[in-house]
C-alpha cells in the first residue's frame, strides 16, 4: 500500500466493508428485527402501514447519522492520541535523559 490517505481518497480502503461473523448474536437480533418488520407490514393497512414505514425509514436515517457521528468522533480521538504521542513530550515528571 502506498500513501494511506491517497488510498483512502481513491476508495481502495473501505472501512465499512465489514460483515457479521458467523453465529454472532447480532445476526439473530438483525434477523428478528427483519421478521418483526415483515410481520407488521403484512398486518398493517393504509395510513398505519405508511406511518410505520415512515418510522422505519426515519429510524434508519437516524442510525446512519449516529454511525457517521461515531466514525467522526472516533477518527478525531485517534488523531488526537497520535498527535499527543508524536508532538508532545509533556508529562508530570522531568526526564533526566537528555537528547
Amino acid at each position: 500500500m502506498a500513501n494511506f490517505i491517497e488510498e483512502l481518497f481513491y476508495g481502495n480502503i473501505d472501512p465499512q466493508s465489514r460483515g457479521y461473523r458467523k453465529e454472532h448474536r447480532v445476526i439473530k437480533v438483525s434477523d428478528n428485527m427483519n421478521d418483526i418488520e415483515e410481520k407488521l407490514t403484512e398486518r398493517l393497512q393504509g395510513e398505519d402501514k405508511d406511518l410505520f414505514l415512515d418510522f422505519c425509514n426515519a429510524y434508519a436515517e437516524l442510525m446512519g447519522e449516529a454511525e457517521l457521528d461515531s466514525f467522526i468522533v472516533g477518527f478525531r480521538l485517534g488523531a488526537k492520541m497520535l498527535f499527543d504521542v508524536f508532538c508532545s513530550d509533556d508529562a508530570p515528571f522531568e526526564s533526566f535523559l537528555k537528547d
